[in-house]
């Protein structure tokens, strides 16, 4: 189930998508974010993007469940007999612990059986993968990036399995003609000749790896105040979310999103960038689903490395990090890209 011999388009090169590169990047730093679902029609780039962030993560697993997996695939499994003639724990690693580090991608998640969603977004969440068989138990770590996708044209998920996810996000055909001659370009090219494209983003994707690298490792320091957790639970009662799980996703991707940044302390600026992905899928009002407002784009971090200078990369904006930091923002007479 992982492909790791397939050539990877790089996530330094992807075209036309900064909303989803965000939410990608701040499942990346912290899993416990509790994954990422996104919806929309095929050739969105999908598949492409959660494969291109797999390269970016520790292990660079990139491990699939398919639409036919059983439970005992998923999660692993125990041999009982062995456990009662020995005393020791056999386990047969599933696809969660294969996953360990790296990205688990469910393609159309909304037509899997609702028990395995249901034990993907616990493991999600915790981390930890517990299998209990006939009294004989094992746990394993499995902290991975979780993407789910779907089209709503071919099945709704359920809504309570739907808000298990942290992020959301909707992505549609791209109907600027530019871009699209962009990303066909950009396809063309890497189809071409893989190894050289590749090679053209080596130095964004190795800074890309060492910014998240370093962005995890930050992750504890990061304060947030009662004042921004205050604020966080009046943009949940507003759009009237079910629950505190919204809350506690927005908290959390606040402070990836400022550890991304280069900052030690969660503002408002922060929030505002990551509410519409956490409450995407929960608000009860379209009107609930727009970015407040903000006093500006967050404050980008000095990279602490000398940056990349490949074109592609260099157009987008002064500083890599502040184009990731305000993917809304852009000067009209270029096209971004990562």
């Amino acid at each position: 189930m992982s492909d790791a011999i397939r050539p990877v388009f790089p996530f330094a090169a992807l075209v036309g998508q900064p909303r989803l590169q965000l939410a990608l990047t701040l499942i990346a730093i912290d899993p416990r974010i509790g994954g990422l679902l996104i919806d929309g029609p095929r050739g969105t780039a999908k598949s492409t993007s959660a494969r291109a962030l797999a390269e970016l993560l520790p292990s660079g697993a990139f491990v699939t469940l398919p639409l036919g997996a059983t439970e005992e695939m998923l999660i692993g499994s125990l041999s009982v007999d062995t456990a009662l003639q020995s005393g020791k724990v056999t386990f047969a690693p599933g696809l969660l612990a294969k996953a360990h580090g790296g990205v688990l991608y469910v393609d159309e998640v909304n037509l899997l059986p609702d028990v395995l969603v249901d034990q993907l977004l616990d493991v999600a969440a915790s981390g930890v993968n517990f299998i209990e068989r006939d009294g004989v138990s094992h746990r394993h770590a499995a902290g991975f990036a979780l993407i789910g996708t779907m089209n709503a044209d071919e099945g709704e998920l359920r809504p309570q399995l739907q808000d298990r996810f942290g992020l959301a996000l909707s992505l549609s055909d791209c109907t600027d003609p530019a871009t699209r001659v962009d990303i066909v370009k950009s396809r063309l090219a890497f189809d071409r000749d893989p190894e050289e494209f590749r090679n053209r983003f080596a130095g964004s994707q190795a800074w890309l790896r060492a910014d998240i690298a370093q962005a995890r490792a930050a992750l504890p320091g990061i304060v947030i105040d009662d004042v921004c957790i205050a604020a966080v639970s009046e943009l949940c009662v507003a759009a009237g979310v079910e629950g505190l799980r919204a809350d506690l996703v927005i908290v959390r991707a606040a402070c990836a999103f400022a550890a991304r940044n280069g900052d030690t302390r969660v503002t408002m600026e922060h929030v505002s960038e990551v509410a519409p992905l956490a409450l995407h899928h929960r608000a009860r009002e379209t009107t609930s689903r727009e970015s407040p407002p903000t006093q500006g784009p967050s404050k980008p971090r000095e990279a602490p490395r000398s940056q990349p200078d490949d074109a592609r990369w260099g157009a987008m904006a002064p500083s890599p990090v502040k184009a990731l930091a305000t993917p809304a923002i852009e000067p009209p007479a270029q096209k971004k890209s990562f």
